[in-house]
């Protein structure tokens, strides 16, 4: 018997040896095809799982894959699964209930944790599908009520699958197993049509033709499971007292957070994995055994700490009462009972002996060029370059697997560097096999290690550069996401152009001239209204910050107006001033440095991440100034750890490979540290001496470095402010980068311009800088902005939860005991003892060190230095993480009455864990016994599913709580800031330099034309029912001028909330004749049954010769009044005749003062 017949056909269990991670996918998918059943994998992790499943897409694109994931919580836990995670499980439950419609050969991934865990039974998936067709009748009702009871949310905007939304005839909802949201029209009870939509920007994208729905919850929500739960409650743990959240929420039919570890309490009975999928062949990763020991012993753990926690009554937090752990995992005697009944391969890299239970497959893992990696001297790329010919002469077929196109493209350029040829990109593993051998096949497949086998190699991107941090690509356009996230809530401080700041207090329906009108109501001081019509709605701007505390404007004060215009003067001064220093380096010369060709090239191999788009523009647009040969100053903006830290080093790499010095300034000496030793390693073996200077450094070394800098040993100097002392001097700068310059002081400021004067400059800085702003000073400073995080911050898992000791003293020991520390973060300084007893009390295995602002700051940096270095398990603080440290191995955040804070705050917070490879999470508690404010609820909610949306969001300078975002000039700026608010300050400052460069902008008047004419003017609540979407449309709206523009934004609207309504109708129509007064410069227009009267802005108008004609061709029908007013008369007794005339009229008058521009 072959080996291959014995691997397929040998009954019980197997050990394949010599199989390697990367060639069992290739063996797998041959045990698929030769089996009649579904094949079962069992992979050790989340990560093997998504790893084989990506492999098995490449190598087998035959096979059918489905992933069984396991729940991403806690045994025992408080919160609930992630909806994506539930809902990839009952899709595939559901897939396997319906086994017979596939002709492909199957295999099912599931993880050790996945399989121990029981499931619901079949029948609940038999029953809760649910199909249709287009053209069918269907009850709305009864469909509302399936999608309710089988666990799909009701939203305003379906985002995530699972959700669901209703307007009128329409329905959204994202199938758990679909890959794309579905938008069902309904023509009364029939079932017009189905199309898919894309949940990003709501539009729809294609049609289907029919849908089938499986449930997205493994609970079933109807009475009688909601009876079973109740007698199953009290059978287990007794009678109910008056305060359990849990048995009170689900009597009542209500979700619960964390109701699914009750799971057996809502079924007769549980399945298991393996009972879907009877008779199956099962595979097992190397190292399952442990992993499976390790999670039983981790269940009973949680099991006993809820356990002697209940009977612990003094506890804060509310009870939580465990199910026995047979109920809801299988036990290692059921587990052992149903791998006996079936066929079972596992597969180990290691060689095994040939007998009855185990045989080799003769592959082992590829070469890995570690050695060389460490040796100064050795170039790891002449190492693959021979490695690939020793493969060639043996001749294997051979292939190179990368993470990424960008970086298969960068390594076909440094392997034809080194003299590697007949190099092709391929995408499939068949023309691999069947191409000719001789050719290096480069692919782009994430294998951790590489494999060879008798007749082909595959060498993996990591076995040659070491670990790469991969980014699963998950592309979300936030700026959809801002607009709605930018739209106004009541209770927003914001500000009118003319009267200053307000509070937004919600729209409002009155009536003008007759007809309805949606109007936003502004709360001014002394309690004066004023109401702003919806379509105006660009005269308004948000303060800034929601939580500060603003003085409001008396409506119609004189103060208002004043400050604007003092204001107005010092900006523009401002303004001057940034363009005399841009004019003034215009002017001045500076050394060209070009990168060298392969050098630079295999310096960024070493990089271990992919570079983000915006951070590759960054990157080319620093190169290109530095070639230019005028100094550089150029501003590159993003968050901690997006990678501002890699433009740095590739600048530095050209200057220092040029033979010029450069010096990199920091404000803090872990900074420095931070800094040199990133430097150190990705400048290993390079011809290139690194220095430092800072407090931390001993006298002996900082006299010799000095000396060094002097007479040109030292290639690059990292340091703080040190480096500017008056005692240093530089033999040849040419590259000067500076760190996080806000937070250096005046007169180092000063000394950094005398080091400017004619080197090139790089600065980076956390700081965003809205985008707008940078529009607006592009040129006088260049600015590049990252925005996207590097590796996909999804690893970050957030959970919202009351606060409860058991889950916070398990995630922080859970994080010591794999080697990590955490965070404790606090929002009050006053705060820290409860939390400081908490720790000593709960959880005396870690040491904890307590740092906050108002300690020195040496104190604080010698806390903070003894954390980074490890010599602490937990960093209790204030906000203080929240700027700057970038510590790797913490990896634990817990947040301290999480609904205290902003929701930036939050974000910056949570962006400082989630560094590495490791999981990180996140815990936001909130108190346990106090109601949320609603607010407070609602940015928990976003940033929960903010998860998603990487950091498009952080730079919604919108909700930034603009933190210094004023520092291009100086500090003055937040005191003006304050003053008028962040967005007109914004918008003045762009003007004013718009205006000093000479470029037309539309002038800083703003103003925008009111329009009466008597028409329902609104979009009504029973088209868009949920009020924050309705907001932001208007706000959208606002910005709406020219006819595509309109179009567009009413295709949409019909797209997502069905056929227009009059109302919108006209609202469009309005807006369309505002963009025609802008450009006519018509102020006001009132038009009633009689005709219309036209006011000129300043009483002016463009093309006095035009309009005097288009008078007189009226003859009686039009004059102008002695007051500038001009007069129509027209008969429109109906609203649609006003609207449609004065839609001409606008049109024509805009026509008239175009027509003097053209001349």
């Amino acid at each position: 018997m072959t080996l291959h017949e014995r691997i397929l056909t040998s009954k019980g269990q197997l050990t394949l040896g010599e199989t390697p991670e990367g060639y069992d996918a290739l063996v797998l998918a041959d045990i698929a095809r030769a089996s009649e059943a579904p094949v079962l994998h069992i992979a050790r992790d989340d990560a093997r799982l998504s790893a084989l499943a990506e492999a098995l897409v490449f190598f087998a694109p035959d096979l059918e894959i489905l992933k069984f994931p396991a729940w991403d919580c806690l045994p025992y836990d408080r919160v609930s699964p992630q909806s994506e995670v539930v809902a990839q499980r009952m899709a595939t439950l559901a897939r396997l209930v319906r086994l017979g419609e596939s002709k492909k050969p199957l295999v099912v991934l599931a993880t050790v944790n996945a399989a121990l865990q029981r499931v619901p039974p079949h029948q609940l998936l038999e029953e809760g599908a649910w199909g249709a067709a287009a053209g069918d009748r269907i009850d709305l009702d009864g469909l509302l009520e399936y999608l309710t009871l089988n666990g799909y949310n009701r939203t305003g905007t379906v985002r995530e699958p699972g959700e669901y939304a209703v307007r009128g005839g329409i329905v959204d909802l994202y199938p758990p197993d679909g890959d794309t949201a579905l938008r069902l029209d309904m023509f009364g009870d029939t079932l017009e049509a189905i199309r898919t939509f894309d949940p990003e920007d709501q539009l729809t994208t294609g049609k289907r033709p029919r849908m089938d729905l499986v449930p997205v919850s493994e609970i079933h929500l109807d009475e009688e499971a909601i009876r079973r739960f109740r007698a199953g409650y009290v059978a287990a743990f007794g009678a109910v007292s008056d305060a359990d959240p849990l048995y009170e929420a689900v009597s009542e039919g209500r979700k619960h957070h964390g109701m699914e570890h009750w799971l057996p309490l809502f079924h007769e009975s549980l399945d298991t994995l393996f009972g879907y999928l009877d008779g199956s062949p099962i595979t097992l990763d190397q190292l399952v055994d442990d992993a499976r020991q390790s999670r039983l012993d981790l269940i009973n753990d949680y099991y006993e700490a809820r356990e002697t926690a209940l009977k612990m009554k003094n506890l804060e937090g509310t009870s939580f009462k465990p199910l026995p752990a047979a109920a809801l995992y299988l036990d290692e005697e059921e587990w052992q009972k149903q791998l006996a009944e079936r066929q079972v391969r596992i597969f180990t890299p290691f060689a095994q002996p040939d007998s009855d239970t185990s045989l080799s497959l003769g592959a082992k893992e590829g070469r890995s060029f570690a050695p060389e990696r460490q040796q100064d001297g050795v170039n790891v790329f002449d190492a693959l370059a021979t490695h690939i010919r020793g493969l060639r002469a043996a001749k294997k077929r051979i292939a190179l697997a990368s993470w990424s196109a960008g970086a298969r493209e960068r390594l076909q350029g440094v392997l034809k560097d080194h003299g590697v040829e007949n190099i092709a990109p391929t995408d499939d593993w068949a023309s691999v096999l069947s191409s000719n051998p001789a050719m290096v096949h480069l692919l782009v497949l994430g294998l951790e290690t590489g494999f060879e086998t008798g007749d082909v190699a595959v060498i993996s991107e990591q076995d040659v550069l070491g670990d790469r941090l991969v980014r699963r690509h998950r592309k979300k356009r936030a700026d959809n996401f801002l607009k709605e996230a930018s739209s106004l809530s009541p209770g927003d401080i914001v500000v009118h152009v003319d009267h200053g700041i307000g509070r937004f207090d919600g729209l409002q329906t009155i009536d003008v001239t007759g007809a309805p009108h949606d109007c936003v109501l502004l709360l001014y001081h002394g309690g004066d209204k004023l109401f702003l019509p919806v379509e105006n709605i660009e005269l308004l701007s948000r303060y800034g910050s929601d939580d500060t505390v603003v003085q409001l404007d008396r409506l119609g004060g004189t103060g208002w107006q004043a400050r604007k215009a003092k204001l107005k003067e010092r900006i523009t001064e401002m303004a001057g001033e940034l363009i005399k220093i841009a004019a003034a380096r215009e002017l001045k010369d500076a050394p060209k440095f070009v990168p060298q060709e392969g050098a630079f090239d295999e310096f960024c191999a070493r990089f271990p991440f992919d570079e983000t788009d915006d951070q590759l523009q960054s990157i080319e647009a620093v190169i290109e100034d530095l070639s230019l040969g005028r100094p550089m100053d150029r501003l590159v903006c993003g968050d901690v750890g997006f990678g501002k830290t890699e433009v740095a080093l590739r600048a530095a790499f050209v200057a220092a490979m040029e033979g010029r010095q450069v010096a990199v300034v920091v404000p803090t000496t872990l900074l420095a540290r931070q800094h040199y030793k990133t430097f150190l390693e990705r400048f290993k073996g390079l011809p290139i001496r690194l220095g430092r200077l800072s407090r931390l450094v001993g006298t002996k070394e900082a006299n010799q470095t000095r000396e060094e800098l002097a007479n040109g040993q030292v290639d690059v100097i990292i340091g703080t402010h040190a480096l500017l002392a008056k005692s240093i001097k530089f033999k040849d700068l040419g590259l000067l980068i500076v760190d996080e310059e806000q937070h250096f002081g005046v007169s180092h400021k000063e000394r950094l311009k005398q080091l400017k004067a004619d080197v090139h400059v790089l600065t980076l800085t956390a700081t965003p800088i809205p985008r707008t702003l940078q529009l607006a000073l592009s040129g006088v400073r260049e600015l590049s902005i990252i925005a996207t995080p590097p590796v996909d911050r999804l690893a970050v898992r957030t959970y919202v939860t009351p606060f409860d000791p058991v889950v916070i003293r398990e995630a922080i020991l859970r994080e010591h005991y794999r080697g990590g520390q955490s965070f404790y973060v606090c929002p009050r300084i006053a705060d820290l003892g409860e939390i400081e007893e908490f720790l000593r009390e709960q959880v005396p295995e870690v040491k904890f060190i307590t740092a906050h602002g108002q300690m020195t700051p040496s104190e604080l940096e010698d806390k903070m230095t003894a954390f980074y270095d490890g010599q602490y398990d937990v960093l209790l603080s204030t906000t203080i993480v929240e700027s700057g440290i970038d510590i790797p191995s913490a990896n634990t955040l817990a947040i301290h009455r999480a609904d205290m804070f902003g929701l930036s705050q939050l974000y910056q917070l949570r962006g400082r864990v989630g560094r590495s490879k490791s999981r990180a999470y996140a815990y936001f508690t909130t108190p346990a016994t106090r109601k949320l404010t609603a607010n407070a609820e609602k940015r928990l909610r976003v940033l929960q599913s903010l998860d998603s949306l990487g950091a498009g969001f952080t730079l919604a300078s919108h909700d930034l709580d603009i933190r210094g975002a004023g520092n291009l000039l100086g500090d003055e700026q937040s005191g003006h800031i304050r003053e008028i608010g962040y967005e007109l300050y914004q918008e003045m400052l762009e003007e004013a330099v718009a205006q000093l460069r000479g470029e037309e902008g539309e002038g800083s008047d703003q103003w925008s034309p009111q329009i009466n004419i008597g028409t329902p003017v609104l979009i009504p609540d029973h088209y868009v029912t949920d009020l924050d979407a309705r907001m932001a449309l208007y706000r959208r709206l606002s910005q709406v001028e020219s006819r595509t523009e309109i179009d567009a934004f009413a295709a949409e609207l019909i797209d997502r909330f069905g056929p227009l309504p009059e109302e919108v109708d006209s609202l469009l129509k309005i807006v369309e004749i505002k963009g025609f007064c802008r450009a006519a410069g018509i102020e006001k227009i009132d038009a009633g049954p009689k005709g219309a009267v036209l006011t000129f802005r300043d009483n002016a108008f463009a093309n006095p010769v035009g309009l005097v004609e288009f008078i007189n061709d009226e003859r009686d029908r039009a004059k102008l009044r002695p007051d500038h007013k001009l007069v129509f008369k027209r008969a429109w007794d109906l609203s649609e005749d006003r609207l449609g005339g004065t839609f001409k009229l606008a049109r024509k008058l805009s026509e008239l003062a175009a027509e003097t521009e053209a001349a």
